[in-house]
């Protein structure tokens, strides 16, 4: 299963930033670094988001609060857009000497504009996601643009942005005056995938209209369509995700599985893919999964275990045969929910185990949620019906199992 791991480095002012590694379990196909949107922090829900849900995709991302944001250290008000870029430079030298060079640089919003001008500095870049990415730097100063004449006439202002003061200087005016994503865009030598909301109020969709036209191929573009500059919605944070995963897989993070065995009649084969100690592809008909086991026995958590399909195997059919039965007697069952678990516990009585010895039994637990306008009688008769579906039965009769070695 992905980890969280807390993560420190020094900034390029010198400050120690504090960063989260998302990895996933196993090796990781690729590692990206993210950047997150002017004056958030690595926690914000998008970057969380994004980043665990790539983990799962087997994409490590280093995410880290900028100077002065978040629990880095710094003054922020010494912070500018460039000094942005320099972070992400720093972040990606950590990764190159603790870890691995970033292949992957994404960005959200200002972190977008960020990634496209660092990207020629990461020489590890091999493509680069924009997230609701202004083509302009100055476009971040809409947000507090009625403190601007303040700031321009005293050297700096307190500003409130998304709820909370932060000392904007006038050096921060001129860092981003005039600085156009454009030119950087034109000159990226890495695929460009551009994601951006048609109705995001906060950066307009014309500036990712502009920024692709810049881009040169390959250039690819996503709509966000119902999703707001912050990706507030989960969902929305997932999709980006999953497209980003499989984008990716194409220019920077290639997936390391090999092909899944091919399926055999009547039955489920299981072959496997030398990347983990325990990994194995498991096909039944048209239908590929991983097995794997947990890391505290030496796998890699990538998938479930033998016991796992096990159970899952006895949960499914007992669903099923209630769900049959349940419609064969037009009950009015609107949902079955089955959770199993197993375990081997001690028996003290057990004619057949070997005398003086204790002896350990396979137990399963299985809890039926039944939903719907039930009676008591139709209750217990359902509990009933579920101990005869054909995995139950299975498991409580003598089973023989025939192996042979075929070349």
């Amino acid at each position: 299963m992905p980890q969280s791991k807390r993560v420190e480095f020094k900034g390029a002012q010198g400050d120690t930033l504090a960063a989260k590694l998302e990895l996933p379990g196993g090796t990781p196909r690729a590692y990206a670094l993210f950047a997150h949107c002017f004056s958030c922090s690595k926690d914000i829900h998008a970057a969380s988001r994004i980043a665990r849900r790539l983990a799962r995709h087997g994409i490590a991302v280093l995410r880290f609060d900028f100077t002065g944001l978040g629990q880095s250290e710094g003054d922020f008000a010494n912070t500018n857009f460039s000094s942005n870029i320099d972070d992400l430079v720093k972040a990606a030298e950590h990764l190159s000497e603790a870890y691995e060079p970033p292949s992957l640089l994404i960005g959200h919003s200002l972190g977008g504009a960020a990634v496209v001008a660092a990207a020629s500095r990461i020489k590890s870049t091999k493509a680069v996601v924009t997230i609701g990415a202004p083509a302009d730097a100055d476009h971040v100063a809409l947000q507090f643009e009625d403190s601007v004449p303040e700031i321009e006439a005293n050297g700096e202002a307190t500003v409130s942005l998304a709820g909370r003061p932060f000392k904007i200087k006038k050096q921060f005016l001129d860092d981003i005056s005039g600085r156009s994503l454009e030119d950087a865009a034109s000159q990226l030598k890495s695929p460009i995938l551009i994601c951006h909301a048609p109705l995001d109020n906060t950066v307009g969709i014309d500036n990712a209209t502009r920024l692709f036209v810049a881009a040169k191929h390959p250039k690819s573009f996503i709509s966000l369509d119902g999703a707001d500059h912050l990706l507030t919605r989960e969902t929305d944070s997932l999709f980006v995700a999953d497209i980003v995963s499989a984008w990716a897989a194409r220019y920077a993070a290639p997936d390391p599985l090999p092909a899944p065995p091919k399926p055999v009649k009547d039955g489920v084969v299981v072959q496997e893919t030398r990347l983990g100690k325990f990994q194995n592809w498991v096909v039944n008909q048209d239908i590929a999964t991983l097995a794997d086991e947990p890391a505290s026995v030496g796998g890699d958590d990538s998938g479930m275990t033998p016991y796992g399909y096990v159970a899952a195997g006895l949960a499914a059919c007992t669903s099923m045969t209630l769900r049959m039965y349940a419609d064969h007697k037009k009950l009015s069952l609107d949902r079955v929910t089955v959770a199993v678990r197993h375990n081997k516990n001690h028996v003290e009585d057990c004619e057949s185990c070997e005398a003086g010895k204790p002896a350990k039994i396979d137990v399963f637990e299985k809890d039926i949620r039944l939903e719907g306008e039930l009676t008591p009688d139709e209750r217990e008769r359902l509990l009933e019906i579920a101990g005869r579906c054909p995995v139950h039965r299975t498991l409580h009769e003598e089973v023989r199992i025939n192996s042979q070695l075929v070349d």
